[in-house]
């Protein structure tokens, strides 16, 4: 025995395969293996180098980044088992080993994908939002809550930091499974009220520019119609990484629209002056509330974030810098727009821009082709939480369960739909209530209470969370009720 133990605790002599050195080229994409698709990207970083191709570039890259943020949506693998791998090909000795394994996401990287998660269509309903309440009320209480949001996100990357699980599975391991099944429902319905509200928007500006360049107006249903059209083929897409074009060309317009609406803005305002407005509207302030909520939401994308960072403790002064200046954007366009329409003001601000203009027209155009294609994006997460709780079996091997899930999917779109139709008529008050029922839990319930039993260890932290959720917890009942009182 004690020959035994002398021989096991004798170091390791060298053997020949590890004397033998062998230069090998350095693999400096190994830095990115624990993003958010990371393996799959090096892979086919890999695969391309061999074959004497160019490697794609950062800013390709990039978009693939964020596209699997959402295959990682809320920190929850949402991968989908019936994907096609291509790993046919054999490494061989050229191929170089993976060195190091380490998350190396930059702060700029993070600003990037952060700034991508926040800016959507929201902003296009904000001028809307502050008619609601009104310039002064809509000014102050939209800083209001970027500032709670903000504050809300911090105490979920604490919590995260003592809990190192996924969005849903931290609140499984506070309180327990129901817990976790409240998060996912929250995020399938946020999810898919976003997908609803891209519709209305979508099938509103494409209406307005075929009416304008052909004369023929149509009801609001046949453009949500023509949209099941385009995403049932999209829908049944299982590799996230193929929406990637369309993510980059959708950015690259609500960025022209962004601008364009910024200098219409400051041209009328310059020629027409201040249009009729009011400080507050007592009427309709709480409709504000919701869409400003809705404006913010961007906590699903917090945690695989943080994932992909290299020095995840940096994130709270990027996301801080980050919700600065999405907060001075989205007041500026709402000043702006409502200063410049007033009483005028359309649900969706860019419908007020003059329809015989060529430049309007393409930037109608091109906008609701932005948010046209990242609808699938949005639904990507809402699908996948849904079968991963529908579906126990995998439809890779077997053909009936994949076309009960292409039947399943064809169906959400469908569903989608008819809710879009429903909630055409008044899209503010729409979007008010998307924000108050399912934004406001995942930003202002869950991440306090979360943060009270795992991460709260003073008595101001305490305070903070009891606020936080008290306010949320207002939000949800006094502007569900109102919103629904005044839809009815």
């Amino acid at each position: 025995y004690k020959w035994h133990q002398g021989i096991e605790n004798a170091p390791m002599k060298r053997t020949r395969s590890r004397s033998l050195y062998i230069p090998r080229p350095s693999d400096p994409d190994t830095s990115n293996i624990r993003e958010p698709g990371g393996f799959r990207r090096h892979h086919v970083i890999m695969k391309a180098r061999k074959e004497g191709k160019q490697p794609p570039n950062l800013i390709t890259r990039n978009f693939i980044d964020f596209l699997a943020m959402y295959g990682h949506f809320a920190g929850e693998d949402l991968s989908d088992d019936e994907e096609e791998e291509e790993f046919e090909d054999i490494d061989t000795e050229a191929t170089p080993l993976i060195s190091r394994e380490n998350a190396s996401a930059s702060p700029a990287k993070a600003v990037f994908l952060l700034l991508k998660s926040f800016v959507g269509t929201g902003v296009m309903f904000l001028p809307k939002a502050f008619y609601n309440g009104g310039m002064v009320f809509s000014t102050i209480f939209l800083i209001a809550i970027a500032a709670i949001s903000l504050c809300a996100f911090l105490l979920l990357v604490q919590t995260r930091f003592y809990i190192p699980y996924s969005f849903g599975d931290i609140g499984s391991a506070l309180y327990g499974r129901w817990m976790r099944l409240a998060v996912l429902f929250s995020i399938t319905i946020s999810q898919i009220g976003f997908v609803c509200a891209y519709m209305i928007f979508v099938a509103k500006n494409i209406g307005a520019v075929v009416f304008e360049l052909t004369g023929v107006q149509r009801d609001i249903s046949f453009y949500i119609i023509i949209q099941i059209f385009v995403f049932a083929p999209l829908a049944m897409i299982r590799r996230i990484s193929r929406l990637s074009f369309t993510a980059l060309i959708a950015d690259a317009f609500i960025m022209f629209g962004l601008l364009y609406l910024y200098y219409y803005d400051i041209l009328t305002l310059s020629k027409n002056g201040v249009g009729k407005i009011a400080a507050f509207n007592s009427d309709d302030f709480a409709l504000f509330i919701g869409t400003a909520v809705f404006t913010f939401e961007g906590i699903g994308l917090i945690i695989p974030i943080i994932e992909s960072m290299k020095e995840p403790e940096k994130f709270p002064k990027v996301l801080t810098g980050v919700m600065i200046f999405i907060t001075f954007i989205f007041t500026s366009i709402g000043v702006l727009s409502y200063a410049a329409f007033g009483d005028q003001i359309e649900d969706v601000v860019i419908l007020n821009l003059p329809p015989d203009d060529t430049i309007v027209q393409a930037v109608q155009f091109l906008y609701a082709l932005a948010i046209l294609l990242s609808i699938p994006l949005q639904l990507f997460p809402a699908i996948r939480i849904m079968e991963q709780g529908l579906f126990s079996k995998s439809g890779k091997d077997d053909h009936y369960v994949k076309w009960q899930k292409n039947s399943f999917r064809l169906l959400t779109v469908v569903f989608c739909a008819l809710i879009a139709y429903g909630g055409s008529s008044d899209p503010d008050k729409f979007v008010a209530l998307i924000g108050s029922l399912a934004c406001v839990p995942l930003c202002f319930l869950y991440p306090p209470l979360f943060h009270i039993k795992a991460a709260a260890h003073t008595w101001k932290s305490k305070l903070l969370d009891v606020f936080i959720f008290s306010f949320g917890l207002f939000s949800l009942i006094y502007t569900t009720y109102i919103t629904l009182e005044k839809w009815g």
